[in-house]
C-alpha cells in the first residue's frame, strides 16, 4: 500500500521563502509600532500605490484610536436643545433654523437631559390634533469624557443610535456627539442635504444680518475666490484657504461657535471639527464714522 504521509505533509507545509525574500526581510524589516507602519504607509502614498484619500482614512482610524470624547464632542454651551417645559411655539423656530435631526430634550435646565427628540417626529404635531411631545421623546444615552471614540463607534453601530450625551465627573451634562462626529474623524467632513458640495457654491449668500450682507462659507474655499466675491483683499502669503486664514488668526484649530473680526469682516465657526474648520458664517461689518471721519 502506497504511503501518502511525504504528500500529506507537503501539502500542509507552508512554501519557503526565497532566499530574495529572505534578504529583503532582513533589509526592510516589518513596522514594529504604529508610527513605523505610517510612515510604511506614507511611503506608499508616494510611490502612488495607495491615493489620499486612502492615506487620509487610514490616518484618520489610527486617530480615532487616540482621541476621547471629550476632544471632538459639542461643548454643553453650543448645543442646540429643546425645553420641553415651554410651549412647542417657542422653540419651534429654532428647530427650523438650525435643520439638526435630533435634539437633546431638556427641561427647565441643560443638566437636566430627558430624551432625544427626533426632528421627523414634530411633523405629527401638525397632523394630529392631540400631540404631547413627551411621547416622543426617545431614550437618551449618557456617556463619560473619557470614553475612547473607537469604543464609541462601536457602540453606536452595535445598538444603532446616533447621540450621545457627554457627562463630566460630576455626573453634570458637559456637552453631546454624534456618529457623523466620529465617522468625520477618519472620512472627513460629511456632507448631508443642507451642505453644498459644488465649486461654484462655496460661497453662498443669505439673509442679511444685522450689519450687513452675510455669507456661508466652506474653510475649503481659496482667498483668492473670497476676495475675489467679497470684494476683500486677504493675503495668501501664510495660507491658501479661508479655513487656514481663520486659523491662522486664532493662533489653534477653530472650534464651532468661534467668532472674531479680521479687517471689517466678522467670522463664526459654524463647522467644525478636531482638524480644521468645515463651514463659516461671514458677515460684512459697516464702516466706523471714525474711518470715515480720518479719510
Amino acid at each position: 500500500m502506497q504511503d501518502h504521509s511525504s504528500s500529506v505533509k507537503s501539502l500542509d507545509a507552508k512554501p519557503h521563502r526565497s532566499l530574495f525574500e529572505r534578504l529583503t526581510a532582513l533589509i526592510s524589516p516589518e513596522p514594529e509600532n504604529r508610527a513605523e507602519l505610517l510612515e510604511v504607509l506614507q511611503d506608499a502614498h508616494a510611490r502612488n500605490l495607495i491615493d489620499a484619500d486612502a492615506l487620509s482614512m487610514i490616518e484618520g482610524v489610527f486617530q480615532v484610536s487616540d482621541l476621547a470624547v471629550r476632544d471632538i464632542m459639542v461643548p454643553r454651551s453650543q448645543m442646540d436643545t429643546i425645553d420641553i417645559s415651554k410651549p412647542i411655539e417657542t422653540w419651534m423656530p429654532d428647530v427650523l433654523s438650525t435643520s439638526h435631526s435630533r435634539f437633546p430634550a431638556v427641561e427647565g435646565e441643560r443638566d437636566k437631559v430627558v430624551g432625544v427628540l427626533l426632528a421627523k417626529d414634530l411633523l405629527r404635531y401638525y397632523a394630529e390634533e392631540s400631540f404631547d411631545v413627551r411621547d416622543m421623546l426617545r431614550p437618551a444615552v449618557f456617556i463619560p469624557e473619557s470614553k475612547r471614540l473607537n469604543v464609541l463607534l462601536r457602540d453606536f453601530r452595535a445598538n444603532r443610535n446616533h447621540m450621545a450625551i457627554v457627562v463630566d465627573e460630576y455626573g453634570g451634562v458637559a456637552g453631546l456627539i454624534t456618529i457623523e462626529d466620529v465617522l468625520e474623524q477618519i472620512v472627513g467632513d460629511i456632507e448631508d442635504e443642507y451642505d453644498f458640495d459644488e465649486e461654484e457654491d462655496n460661497i453662498l449668500a443669505i439673509k442679511d444680518g444685522a450689519h450687513g450682507p452675510r455669507w456661508r462659507i466652506k474653510g475649503l474655499t481659496e482667498i483668492a475666490q473670497f476676495n475675489e466675491t467679497l470684494e476683500t483683499a486677504f493675503s495668501d502669503e501664510d495660507a491658501d484657504t479661508i479655513g487656514g486664514l481663520v486659523a491662522n488668526h486664532l493662533g489653534r484649530v477653530p472650534r464651532k461657535g468661534d467668532e472674531f473680526d479680521i479687517d471689517g469682516m466678522r467670522f463664526e465657526v459654524l463647522r467644525a471639527d478636531a482638524r480644521q474648520a468645515h463651514v463659516l458664517l461671514v458677515e460684512k461689518l459697516p464702516d466706523t464714522p471714525a474711518a470715515e471721519e480720518e479719510q
